[in-house]
């Protein structure tokens, strides 16, 4: 009898040693941010580099290409418009086909697409030409919230924030060199070598795709559980440390009943994936109709409405901040004087100002570095909003240069910070079968904002109100300020599934 009770008492701990489970954030945690994730950093991050060149480019194109082809000012700011149009579009489809295809596949092709129409429209043997290729740019450019997501899906939940603010100095590394590089190239050749040039960091990411690992969270939201356990063991390797005790799971809930145990680990993962078979039919089916009704659902709905609406705002105030920038101090000596400058001297104090405030961003990240693992992303976010509005505040009366050059470093520095808890706030807000199309859509919203800001920013300014100009921005800044008190849910260490 002793000896059947012992034998009994062995086979039940095996049994349950068989079940044990852990999910992706378990084995992150345990592992920590390592090499592994340093390469998919420095792959991300180049990625985003790439996206701040072409974004800024359209600070310098427009009055190159107008004294060349004599275009008119309608067509010039048409060149910077179709670029927003195709970061919409762009942002929205690279979303859905990285949740439907995988962010490899997005990594892929929107690199293809950027790199090549880049390339390409620097041969433009006209306007209409260079109008299309600069639109498809676009589209590719809206790919870079992806990027951001597949890195965070990488990175332990409980410095997720810190790396995403050292993740966003990247960004300010593609503005400061295209800033740099207009400078440098603009004086001494032509546009045509700009944008050839502009499109090198995505050419630098293909020879190196082959190596970059698909998202686990990913795999497993589409129940491929081995190629996921896969990935976790390569990255374990990778950081010299040891995956958790047991089965890799999705979701605490799918973990199997003792009553099915086997002693066979393939046993568990063929339960979870039949469990699994008839949701993701239906996902496949139902498409993006799905996807939105799950973004709009009870859960996340006011999240989604809230995001959509300081994604816009702040999209609104980043550009509207940079285009003050470069035209706030030559406005006031304008309405106020009547005097005409040359072009040469306003196009040298574009770069000098454009390459300034780009600066500005490194302060503003260092702050909300500090502050987001510490003070949360809802109260981050909230006062480097109010903080932005303050400093453009004295903005509606007319300050000298310098006051005025200090005040708009500031908001530059508050604004770039906000932006960059926001873009780490989203996709910790979406579980992962949504993740990139929630953050695309957003994303898309926050182009709309872009489109806009140059109506307020220089239509107002052009014409001489710049109370009214300013005091739009505030009023932006100060509904977007009050929006991110109102977000439901405070993801400061909090799992991403």
């Amino acid at each position: 009898m002793e000896f059947l009770r012992g034998a009994f008492d062995f086979a039940e701990s095996a049994g349950a040693a068989e079940m044990e489970t852990y999910t992706t954030d378990d084995a992150l945690t345990i592992m920590g941010f390592g090499k592994f994730q340093a390469l998919v950093l420095a792959y991300a991050g180049m990625g985003w580099v790439a996206e701040a060149m072409e974004v800024m480019l359209l600070s310098f194109l427009g009055p190159v290409v107008r004294e060349e082809w004599n275009l008119s000012p309608q067509d010039e700011s048409l060149l910077s418009s179709v670029v927003f149009a195709g970061m919409l579009i762009g942002a929205f489809t690279w979303g859905f086909i990285s949740d439907r295809y995988g962010r490899r596949t997005v990594l892929l092709l929107s690199t293809l697409l950027t790199s090549g129409l880049g390339f390409l429209s620097a041969l433009s043997p006209n306007y209409l030409c260079l109008l299309v290729l600069r639109f498809f740019v676009g589209i590719g450019v809206g790919s870079g919230h992806v990027f951001a997501s597949w890195f965070l899906e990488f990175v332990p939940a409980g410095n997720r924030g810190t790396w995403m603010v050292i993740f966003s100095f990247f960004w300010t590394i593609g503005t400061v060199l295209e800033a740099s590089l207009a400078w440098i190239v603009l004086s001494a050749l032509s546009w045509r070598w700009l944008l050839a040039l502009s499109a090198l960091p995505c050419f630098i990411l293909l020879p190196f795709f082959r190596i970059t690992p698909e998202s686990p969270r990913y795999l497993c939201a589409h129940n491929r559980m081995s190629k996921a356990t896969a990935v976790l063991e390569r990255m374990a390797n990778a950081n010299q440390a040891a995956l958790p005790q047991g089965v890799l799971t999705y979701h605490g809930e799918t973990k199997t009943d003792s009553i099915t145990r086997t002693p066979e680990d393939e046993h568990l993962i063929s339960i979870r994936e039949k469990e699994h078979t008839v949701v993701n039919a239906l996902c496949s089916q139902s498409g993006v109709t799905d996807a939105l009704r799950k973004l709009l659902s009870h859960n996340l709905r006011r999240s989604t409405l809230l995001l959509w609406f300081v994604f816009y705002a702040s999209s609104f105030a980043y550009y509207g901040i940079a285009l003050l920038t470069s035209q706030l101090s030559d406005v006031n000596r304008s309405c106020s004087s009547d005097l005409i400058f040359e072009l040469q001297q306003k196009d040298g104090n574009l770069y000098k100002d454009t390459f300034i405030t780009s600066l500005a961003e490194a302060p503003g990240l260092i702050l909300s570095a500090l502050l987001v693992d510490w003070f949360g992303r809802k109260a981050t976010m909230c006062c480097l909003m109010f903080a932005c509005c303050a400093f453009l505040g004295p903005l509606v009366l007319h300050q000298n240069e310098l006051f005025t050059t200090t005040l708009l470093f500031g908001a530059r520095a508050c604004g770039t910070g906000g932006t960059t808890i926001l873009c780490l706030y989203a996709p910790e807000v979406y579980p992962t079968s949504v993740r990139s199309t929630g953050v695309g859509i957003a994303t898309a919203i926050g182009k709309i904002g872009g489109v806009v800001c140059p109506l307020v920013a220089v239509g107002m300014l052009r014409s001489c109100h710049q109370m009214a100009a300013i005091l739009v921005f505030e009023l932006v800044l100060l509904l977007a300020g009050v929006a991110c008190i109102l977000f439901p849910v405070e993801t400061k260490g909090r799992e991403m599934d």
